[in-house]
């Protein structure tokens, strides 16, 4: 069941749908405009399938409630296999409440090969896959996705479906090179293969409930000290059913020009667990990992913060302002942080400092257990 509470542009939205459909691209769906009512779940656990780095000598650990159990030498049982780390993102999220289980599989990677790769590893069951997330789209979250549908399509649930923020994820984007006004192409989500693949990608710009268990924060209010930093370019329009939906943007934002990423289609994916409070997983936090949580916070109703878990992008931050952004996740109270993948080792140093009993770090093939 997908619902939304308040869509923000719904006509927008559904003028680009009507394009869409239009154009023969009926794997897009609008999520419904009804308000959504936070599920409660008993127990969470997180699979790390890809992360940048993998550490054998991590030992298993408890940080107030959260259960950490390494991977070890990260090796199957063909000893000539190990895990392979890349810069991306993947999480095999499993949920228990009484006896109703679900698994989403929150991101997938930079390429296939590594999360097919991990997948086998650690013998994690992409059959029981109920739902898939996109958290925004940049190559390094869905570059592993059409890989894994080709090997595993068909042995998923016929109408499972990929959940993702809004149109922009769909747009080109490009990374700045190096040099002055030149970019190097940095792909886009192709609706054309997602369809191929019998794959409806569901645009839910607003809070959405996923499987039953989990919520999506839809667009993310920025209303704290964090600002966006540098990162990719966008190109907004489509060609071929190649792009984002042009009747989604104003006339400026379709002269051709390459505009700073402004990241509005990035979303989190949020579970609210019995006694604890939120965990929050943001796989990049481009819009600030403060804004999340806060946005977690207002859709759900729910103020305690059990973990902030994922991406925060404050590897590039000055060191001033990480302290600061460090300082304004301590106001939250959040049992623990747990950093991933563009978080940076000075993020992890800092959060240290200054919150020196609620770090968690994690690494490729770990398994967090929330609500054990």
């Amino acid at each position: 069941m997908v619902e939304v509470l308040n869509r923000r542009g719904f006509l927008k939205a559904s003028t680009a749908f009507a394009t869409g459909a239009a154009a023969g691209f009926s794997c897009i769906e609008l999520a419904s405009a009804a308000p959504i009512e936070i599920p409660t779940i008993d127990r969470l656990s997180l699979r790390v399938l890809i992360d940048s780095a993998h550490d054998q000598f991590l030992k298993p650990s408890t940080v107030r409630g959260v259960v950490h159990q390494p991977p070890g030498n990260g090796r199957g049982s063909d000893y000539r296999k190990v895990l392979h780390n890349q810069w991306g993102l993947s999480l095999f999220v499993e949920s228990q409440r009484a006896d109703e289980s679900r698994t989403i599989l929150l991101d997938f990677g930079y390429s296939p090969d590594a999360l097919l790769n991990n997948i086998e590893i650690l013998k994690v069951d992409p059959t029981k896959i109920d739902a898939l997330i996109v958290s925004h789209g940049h190559h390094d979250h869905y570059g592993g996705l059409t890989g894994f549908l080709d090997s595993y399509r068909d042995k998923l649930a016929p109408d499972v479906k990929l959940y993702a923020d809004g149109e922009d994820n769909f747009c080109h984007r490009v990374s700045p090179s190096g040099v002055q006004g030149q970019f190097t192409d940095f792909g886009q989500l192709d609706r054309r293969e997602l369809a191929a693949r019998r794959i409806t990608t569901v645009l839910c710009e607003t809070p959405t409930v996923v499987a039953g268990h989990a919520f999506t924060t839809g667009q993310i209010k920025r209303s704290s000290i964090e600002r966006i930093l540098p990162n990719t370019f966008v190109e907004r329009g489509s060609k071929d059913g190649l792009g984002c939906g042009a009747s989604h943007y104003s006339p400026p934002e379709l002269q051709g020009k390459i505009l700073p990423d402004e990241h509005v289609h990035e979303h989190a994916t949020c579970f609210n667990i019995k006694d604890k409070g939120l965990v929050v997983i943001s796989s990049c936090g481009h819009v600030g990992i403060v804004n999340s949580v806060r946005q977690a916070q207002e859709v759900s109703g729910v103020k305690k913060v059990h973990a902030i878990v994922g991406g925060f992008h404050l590897g590039p931050a000055p060191k001033e302002y990480l302290s600061q952004v460090v300082a304004e996740i301590g106001k939250l109270e959040p049992d623990v942080v747990i950093p991933m993948h563009c978080s940076g080792l000075n993020f992890a140093l800092e959060a240290q400092a200054q919150m020196p009993a609620g770090i968690l770090v994690p690494t490729t093939g770990s398994r967090l257990t929330f609500g054990a």
